[in-house]
């Protein structure tokens, strides 16, 4: 890889894309951070320029799918090519499916799976050209253990880490990277909220949760040695290999969230 490239972070202003913000930063990388919070974005770029890297800010409600691309064009004028997509953003909403309103749930979708998804046919083919480039899908472990009361959130998060597999084989050979992310519960504001909602009962008490700023490394670590897929906190791997149990653990003891 470039030693300096341009990292684009969708989701950039808390947890998980901002911890990777400052994990980017620290190799000297440019970014375009995009958020809706636009207070809590130039915080951070303020902060990371201080580190002598350029930061673009892009403050965008990135759930309005048929704009959801606006942004890269004028992102390349400043600071170059893409080099590395992060689709990060994302939201996530605890309940009774059946009484979720019709917009929660395809607010869910937008968000979740059909703006990364653009995102990423944005940028592919100029990678492609290039011969040379990233896309990093930070999904969920729900698209591998689906979790009651999270039915819309884990199928868009299955949906992406399905399109993002498939992208892994279909570009090899063309310079392009894929790595998919599975993060398991970790300490960020979604997380907590979905603590919260789920109560403090000894399942969510043991359940072992992880560090944004761990994951965020383990991210780099994981694009340097063109890993295809993390898993985070190592234990959830578990999944994967056992689903029976994972299902039979998850439908057992999954309290219903107090939601409203």
């Amino acid at each position: 890889m470039a030693s300096k490239r341009h990292v684009v972070i969708t989701g950039a202003s808390s947890g998980i894309g901002e911890s990777l913000a400052r994990a980017f930063a620290a190799r000297g990388d440019d970014l375009t951070l995009v958020a809706r919070r636009g207070e809590r974005l130039e915080t951070l770029a303020v902060e990371l320029r201080g580190k002598g890297v350029r930061v673009h800010t892009v403050e965008k409600d990135l759930s309005e799918v048929e704009t959801a691309t606006d942004f890269l064009l004028p992102a390349e004028a400043v600071l170059g090519p893409v080099d590395v997509l992060v689709n990060n953003a994302g939201v996530q909403r605890l309940g009774v499916f059946a009484e979720a309103s019709v917009e929660e749930v395809e607010a869910q979708l937008r968000l979740n799976l059909l703006t990364p998804l653009r995102l990423s046919r944005a940028v592919l083919p100029g990678m492609i050209s290039r011969g040379r480039g990233v896309l990093v899908d930070v999904v969920s472990l729900g698209a591998l253990a689906p979790t009651p009361y999270m039915a819309a959130y884990c199928a868009s998060k299955a949906g992406l880490a399905a399109a993002s597999e498939a992208l892994h084989g279909e570009l090899r050979g063309t310079g392009v990277h894929i790595l998919t992310v599975y993060p398991g519960p970790v300490d960020t504001a979604m997380g907590q909220s979905a603590y919260a909602a789920y109560g403090q009962t000894l399942a969510v008490r043991a359940t072992p949760t992880g560090r944004p700023e761990v994951l965020a490394l383990k991210i780099l670590s994981a694009m340097d040695r063109r890993v295809g897929r993390l898993i985070y906190p190592r234990v959830y791997t578990l999944s994967r290999w056992f689903p029976g149990l994972t299902r039979f653990l998850l439908d057992r003891f999954t309290p219903k969230p107090r939601v409203g």
